[in-house]
Parts: structure tokens; C-alpha cells; sequence
């Protein structure tokens, strides 16, 4: 049977725990009908605006930001700036006219989809992490369903909206043993030395960027090719670092775009533990180090890595001791083909790659019933 058109908004952002989850949602519901009319809705000034457009979608953006825990003028002007995007986001909604309203975490989610939900469009939320965000905690006494990634997340949301479906990730990162020609012509590297990849996040890690500032000697005695996002933040003390060591398969890059062949490419990987990240390295079958980040709500980060931990399908460095102990850890985990062997095969078994296609089944049932 034909998938009929829907026009779909999907709403959140702020990193690329939020964005590319809503990318891969977006691409799945357009393998059910390349007619789907979908709408991205994001917050002005973060990284959304850039990287959805750069995906191929419609964005239009909402002036909302979240609330600073410590004292900032900011503050002060957040509830005009609630006020205003909640009805710029209603007048969005009513020319849009979505059938479902989806929304992924992130500052633009929450008026988007209380807007859309007080006009009576149906709305789903996908939480990514193991400790529910203050924004789907909230829309989840509206959301018509809700898809998770993790057990027990009845304890932030109605048991009987949940729908345990992993997290979606990037359609591009399955196969990727056919792209290691393309990887090392892309990235420039040779096929005779080993990988190692460093991914702090999308936004950068200073404690990770300055592991491998000091250590990038050492990477390169033990003949060991790096491919480095640094972020934004990190970008510019990694190339003065680098200078004159690109020759020597020593790259460093404020964002990689095409993480496909970054992973098609890595022998390991040295990540942050957020929740698309681990679902990221179970789908590609990495063997990682997770370096999880101290400053996250509930330190979920350290859950999400223990939980790999237990069932030895990662390794974990406290964020605290990367200094002392990354560079170490990674050379020698390059060196373990063994180790590195059974990291794979662990991490692979947790791999959940159909969530982006269940949580599209969900959308088209949301709006079969409305």
C-alpha cells in the first residue's frame, strides 16, 4: 500500500545529539513517500540553521534560547522570547498545516510543539538519553507518543505512550567496509597505518582537544594516522599544532561532514558518550574509548558509558584523568588487535538500526488516527 503525503514538522536541535537523530528521521519518512513535505524548525544561532539546510531540508528558525543557570542579562529577556516564538510558532504551524508535529529536545522544540498541540496536531517526541531533558519532560503530558532509547524511562514519562526504538542515526553509516577506498582518498591518508579517530562531539571537548594537543608526538612516533574534530572552540589551537604535520597523516577539522568515511576509516575511536554518539559506534562496530562529559544533566553521559562498559563493548577514561591516561589507553588499544576484535563484535550486538524506520511507522499511525 502507498504511503499517502503527509507534511511533517520537526522541531529541536543545539547539537548534533538532536540534530542528526531528526535528520535520520527526516530521511526515513522520505523513503516512505519522497513526496513528504517536511519542515525543520530550530532555534536561531545554533548549529540546526546550518546543518539541516546542508541536509537537504527547509529550516525556519524561532528566537529561543534556554535559561543560564548563573546569573546573565539573557535571563531577563527569556520570557518575551518564549512569548514571541510561541506565536511566531503557531503562525508556522498554521500555514504549514503539519499533519504531526515531531519533536527531538532542544530549546525550539518546546514552543513548537506546545503551539502545534494546542492545535490539536498530533505530536511525537524521541528522547535520546537515558536522563529525560527538561523540554520532553515537560511536552510529554501532550505528546501522543513517545520513542526511547533506553529501559525505564517510565519514571519521566506515561508508561503507556513509550515506545522503545533505539536511537535513530545517519542511514549513511551502515556498509561502511565498501567506503575505505573513498575514506583514505578523502581524508589523505595511507592504507598502511592504523586510524584513530577523535570525535569530542559536535561542539568539541576541551579536556579531549587537550589530550591530543599534548599527545600528538607520541601518535605520530607510533606511526599512527590521526582524523581530529576539534570544534569550533578547539579548532584553532589544533591547527597551529598541526602545522606541518598534515604530511604526516595528522588532520584536524573544525566539523567533519561526511562521518561516514570517518568511521569507514577509524581503527578506534576516542568519543564523548552522548546518547547518538554510543548509538552511532554500535551501528558502525567500533571499538571505542568513551571520555564521558562531567557537565550533562545526572551525569548521563557515565550511564550511558557504563552501560557499554558492563557488557565489554567500550572502554571509559574519566573525563578527569583523560590528561594522564588517553593517549596512552589509545595507542595501546591500536596496538590490540585482539581487544580491538572483541570490542567490535560487543558493540555491534547493540546496534539498533531500523529506530529511524519504527519511529516513521509511529508518525504515519499518529496521523492515520487524527
Amino acid at each position: 500500500m502507498l504511503n499517502p503525503k503527509l507534511n511533517i514538522i520537526i522541531s529541536g536541535g543545539g547539537t548534533g545529539g538532536h540534530i542528526f537523530p531528526a535528520v535520520a528521521i527526516a530521511q526515513a519518512l522520505m523513503k516512505r513517500n519522497a513526496e513528504n513535505n517536511i519542515l525543520f524548525v530550530g532555534a536561531n544561532g545554533r548549529m540546526e540553521m546550518e546543518k539541516v539546510p546542508a541536509a537537504g531540508f527547509r529550516i525556519k528558525g524561532l528566537n529561543i534560547a534556554g535559561f543560564q543557570r548563573r546569573w546573565a542579562f539573557s535571563n531577563v529577556l527569556l520570557p518575551f522570547k518564549i512569548i514571541a516564538s510561541l506565536w511566531k510558532a503557531r503562525a508556522i504551524v498554521r500555514e504549514f498545516k503539519p499533519n504531526v508535529a515531531i519533536g527531538v529536545g532542544g530549546y525550539a522544540s518546546g514552543p513548537l510543539l506546545f503551539a502545534a498541540t494546542s492545535m490539536g496536531i498530533p505530536a511525537l517526541i524521541q528522547e535520546q538519553n537515558s536522563f529525560a531533558g527538561v523540554t520532553n519532560r515537560i511536552l510529554a503530558k501532550r505528546a501522543k507518543r513517545i520513542c526511547v532509547a533506553y529501559d525505564g524511562m517510565d519514571k519521566y514519562f506515561p508508561k503507556d505512550r513509550i515506545l522503545l526504538t533505539g536511537n535513530p542515526v545517519r542511514s549513511d553509516l551502515k556498509e561502511l567496509q565498501s567506503k575505505r577506498d573513498e575514506a583514505l582518498s578523502y581524508f589523505g591518508l595511507r592504507s598502511d597505518r592504523p586510524v584513530l579517530l577523535v570525535i569530542g562531539g559536535s561542539l568539541g571537548a576541551r579536556t579531549i582537544n587537550a589530550a591530543i594537543t599534548s599527545g600528538i608526538d607520541f601518535i605520530r612516533e607510533n606511526q599512527v594516522q590521526l582524523v581530529w574534530q576539534t570544534g569550533k572552540g578547539g579548532f584553532g589551537d589544533a591547527t597551529s599544532r598541526v602545522k606541518g604535520l598534515e604530511a604526516e597523516g595528522i588532520k584536524a577539522y573544525e566539523f567533519i561532514s561526511r562521518m561516514d568515511l570517518a568511521y569507514a576509516i577509524a581503527d578506534v575511536v576516542v568519543s564523548r558518550a552522548g546518547a547518538s554518539s554510543v548509538s552511532e559506534l554500535a551501528l558502525a562496530g567500533k571499538a571505542a574509548i568513551l571520555v564521558p562529559s562531567p557537565n550533562v544533566a545526572e551525569d548521563h553521559q557515565t550511564k550511558n558509558a557504563m552501560a557499554l562498559v558492563a557488557k565489554q563493548a567500550a572502554l571509559l577514561i574519566k573525563d578527569s584523568a583523560a590528561s594522564l591516561q588517553l593517549i596512552t589507553a589509545a595507542l595501546q588499544l591500536i596496538k590490540d588487535n585482539t581487544q580491538q576484535t572483541a570490542l567490535r563484535a560487543q558493540i555491534a550486538r547493540l546496534a539498533l538500526p531500523d529506530a529511524a524506520e519504527q519511529i516513521a511507522e509511529e508518525v504515519y499511525r499518529l496521523a492515520a488516527k487524527k
